[in-house]
Parts: C-alpha cells; sequence; structure tokens
C-alpha cells in the first residue's frame, strides 16, 4: 500500500476530500502508527463546505480520528497509558516490543515509533482541523451561524492537541494553515509563544460556540468546553487568577452541570458531570480505555496500577473500591483501573471516553485559589471532591498544606487520564524526586519527549533536540 508521512503532507499539495471523510480509516492501523492512505476520490475541499451536513462530517471524522488515533485514543497507545507507564501510575507486564516497555523503562530515544506517532498523527489532525477553518471562512454557501460553530469547534481542536504537544515536546511549531511550503521549513516555537497562541485559539473558540450543546451526549463542544481548558491552561501557566475565573466559569453553569454524587454515575455516557467526551466507534461498543486497562488473571497482559498508587489511597477513600479492581491468582494480587467498567459490547453504548469533566475544574479552582491566598475558598473546592470519596474534610491548615493536599487529590481522582499525573508532576517541580530512582537512569531532561528523528532530518529548521537526547 502506498502511503505518505505527515512531512510529506507538510510539503504537498493540500489534501482532498478524503482528509476529512475519510480521515478516522486514514492512518493504517495494521503496520505503522504514522502512515497514512493517499487519498482515492477526487473530490475538491471546496465540496465539502458547500453543505452544512458534509462540513460537520468533515469535523466529526476528525473527532472521530482523535479517539482511535494518537495522544488522546483510549487504545494502548494513548498518553492515558503511556504517560501512566512513564510515570509512577501503571506498571508494565508486556512481552518485548510491547508499546508502553520503553515509557516505563525510561528508555525512549529519537527513533521510538511510538514517540514518531504522538508528533505526526497530531499535526495530521491539526492539519484537518487548519484545513476545516480554512475551509468555513471561505465558503459562501454556509450560514454565518454554522460558520461561527464550525469554526469555533475546529479552533478548540487545534488549541487542545497543540496544549498536549507542547507538554510533552516543550518548544514546537504552532501550526494554523495548511500552506505546504511554509508548513515544509517550520521552526520551533519558544512554550510561552505556543501558549499565547493557545490561548488565543481558546478564548476566540469561545466567542463563537453556543452555550448549549448541540448534542446531547455532550460530543461536541459548546463554548464552555474550551473554556474548561483555557482553565487548565492558566493553571499550567501560573496565572491564577485567570484559572480561577476560567473554572468558575464553567462550574457556576449549575444548569448544564450537575455534581455527581454517585461514584459509579461518573463515567457513564449519561453523567451529568462531563463537559466533553467522545464517541465510541459503533453503537454498543464501549470505551477503548476498559479494553487497555481491564484483566480478569494474572498476571496482566499489558499494565496494571502501580502498588505504590493503589496504596497511597487512604483506606476508606471510596474510589479505592469503586474505581478500583482486583484480580489474584491466589498468591500474587493485581489492581487495574476500573473508572470505566464496560469491557464489551452492550446493546446500546454505556460509557464514552471523557475528555473533561467537572472533578477537574474544582481541583483546578482550588489550587489557583491557594495559591492567591483565598485558603477558604481552596479547601471548600477540595473538599468536594473529598466527600464524594467517602474522606473526611482537609486537616491541611497551611498554603502549602494546602498546595500539596489538592497535588495528592488531583493524584487520586484523575489516575489514567490523559496524562494529568505526569504533568502535576512537572509544572510542580516534584517530578525529579518522585521518579529519580523509580524509573532507570531518569534525569531532569526526561520530563520532555525526543523530538523524532527522522522529523528533524526532514526539516533541519526544527533543531536542535531536545536535551538528553
Amino acid at each position: 500500500m502506498k502511503t505518505i508521512s505527515i512531512q510529506t503532507i507538510f510539503t504537498s499539495r493540500p489534501l482532498l476530500l478524503t482528509l476529512f471523510l475519510g480521515l478516522a480509516m486514514g492512518i493504517n492501523s495494521c503496520d505503522s502508527f504514522v502512515e497514512v492512505d493517499l487519498p482515492k476520490a477526487q473530490l475538491t475541499s471546496v465540496t465539502v463546505f458547500q453543505d452544512v451536513a458534509t462540513a460537520n462530517a468533515a469535523l466529526s471524522d476528525i473527532y472521530s480520528n482523535i479517539r482511535d488515533k494518537g495522544l488522546l485514543t483510549g487504545t494502548a497507545y494513548g498518553i492515558s497509558n503511556q504517560l501512566g507507564n512513564y510515570a509512577d501510575e501503571l506498571t508494565s507486564y508486556g512481552a518485548p516490543g510491547d508499546p508502553a516497555l520503553d515509557f516505563h523503562k525510561n528508555s525512549l530515544l529519537p527513533s521510538n515509533t511510538a514517540v514518531a506517532s504522538f508528533w505526526n498523527t497530531t499535526y495530521n489532525q491539526i492539519y484537518a482541523t487548519n484545513a476545516i477553518i480554512e475551509g468555513v471562512q471561505a465558503s459562501t454557501a454556509l450560514t454565518a451561524n454554522d460558520k461561527k460553530h464550525l469554526e469555533g469547534e475546529a479552533l478548540f481542536i487545534r488549541a487542545l492537541l497543540h496544549f498536549y504537544l507542547g507538554n510533552l515536546f516543550g518548544d514546537i511549531p504552532y501550526i494554523t494553515t495548511t500552506d505546504y511550503k511554509s508548513n515544509g521549513v517550520v521552526s520551533r516555537m519558544p512554550t510561552d509563544e505556543v501558549y499565547k497562541h493557545i490561548i488565543a485559539d481558546l478564548e476566540a473558540s469561545t466567542s463563537l460556540l453556543p452555550e448549549e450543546y448541540t448534542n446531547p451526549d455532550r460530543i461536541r463542544p459548546n463554548k464552555y468546553v474550551p473554556k474548561a481548558l483555557l482553565a487548565r491552561t492558566f493553571l499550567y501557566q501560573g496565572k491564577w487568577a485567570e484559572a480561577a475565573n476560567a473554572a468558575s466559569a464553567v462550574l457556576n453553569n449549575t444548569g448544564l452541570y450537575v455534581w455527581e454524587e454517585d461514584l459509579d454515575n461518573v463515567f457513564l455516557k449519561e453523567s451529568t458531570e462531563t463537559i466533553w467526551q467522545l464517541m465510541p466507534a459503533a453503537s454498543g461498543k464501549n470505551t477503548d480505555e476498559a479494553a487497555t486497562f481491564i484483566f480478569f488473571s494474572g498476571p496482566p497482559p499489558l499494565v496494571a496500577l502501580s502498588e505504590d498508587l493503589v496504596n497511597s489511597f487512604e483506606s476508606n477513600d471510596l474510589r479505592k473500591t469503586h474505581w478500583i479492581a482486583s484480580v489474584t491468582d491466589g498468591t500474587a494480587t493485581w489492581y487495574h483501573a476500573y473508572k470505566y467498567k464496560q469491557f464489551n459490547f452492550t446493546a446500546s453504548s454505556q460509557e464514552y471516553s471523557i475528555v473533561l469533566r467537572l472533578a477537574e475544574q474544582y481541583l483546578i479552582r482550588a489550587e489557583a485559589r491557594a495559591q492567591q491566598g483565598d485558603l477558604i475558598g481552596a479547601k471548600e473546592d477540595l473538599n468536594k471532591i473529598r466527600q464524594r470519596a467517602g474522606l473526611g474534610e482537609t486537616v491541611a491548615v497551611s498554603q502549602q498544606q494546602i498546595i500539596e493536599a489538592i497535588g495528592q487529590e488531583r493524584r487520586w481522582e484523575l489516575f489514567t487520564e490523559y496524562g494529568h499525573r505526569f504533568f502535576d508532576l512537572k509544572r510542580s517541580g516534584t517530578i525529579n524526586n518522585t521518579l529519580t530512582g523509580l524509573k532507570p537512569g531518569w534525569n531532569n531532561t526526561d520530563i520532555l519527549f525526543p523530538l523524532p528523528q527522522s522529523e528533524l532530518s526532514a526539516n533541519p529548521n526544527l533543531r536542535p533536540q531536545n536535551p538528553g537526547y
């Protein structure tokens, strides 16, 4: 089969309609995670934007591709699994060649195919998103309202994907065009500049999107979806007031978002605290996360929760009994994430992959408030999380104690969800103390992934390689 890489996409003519309507199936799942089928249809992309139905189909296929490939997939190749192994959440039990082993053993190299797939697949998705933006802006057939909605969603996707790339690779290109000439010689941008672009895209997205969801399943963003990511972005930058305000904008919308008191309801597709989620590929299918993390006999075939994580929970924490399950062979016991419980097909899909949820917004606001000295408000938000878990109110008193308690609560609440633990260790400055001795040969330069060697060779403007590689 003839294939092209993301670098070829950046240095070739803009892709045709198949990039949109065939995107979810375009990446070859058999041999390589970074190869893309050449387009077979010859309809120009202009045709897509003559009708809102085809434009929506193009955007939906980008969501499908995000669900199935790259950073946010719930399969073993996504960051929920890989960063769980790279940090201290998961222990890898896979055989040689398993995609998690290099992450678990801290043996990533510029030639690593999983790292290359993160880069290539994500920039492929960004390219397709930019084609949506350009097509919508140029369209004379779409209504003004449809154009606002489509562009608002695409801007959110572009910001989301760059957010994760920047936190994994550091300085990166921020791609805002499908121009093959400029993309072919693109340079990396300092992280602060990347964040400025992310914020600009998220703020524009917020202004364009409506308050209400267009779908009751919350699979298409409303304006509070980019607002929630904006809260996280400000938190990562240490912009505490902005982070608290953005989180409050989401939390105060109690007409849309209702706190789930029952832990077993949090990860159902109808959860009222879901902000945005990805729908499974077929009716009756459930999440790839469940298929990745759940196992029924030991030793685990792929990964298990680390003993350190499991033992860190307070004994009466309901999350330990509701979101973690144990498997024993009579001699040894292993544990797996059990947030998503539907391993197989059901009559109708019961669980979707939740990317943004309300609990994170409470934790964002708690941390931002604590950093600003609002200790009472911080403890109120922190205790909201603890009380649902069956725990008493925090005993933390000082500002530093409260900040540390919030960090611990994030570990218990957000485990195996899109690399939160790894990113929290990085931004808090505790990653070296936590992983030194736990990970073979851990160095402070390991907080960034290596840039794929194939990309550095194809475009020297991306150099230098990240330190340590």
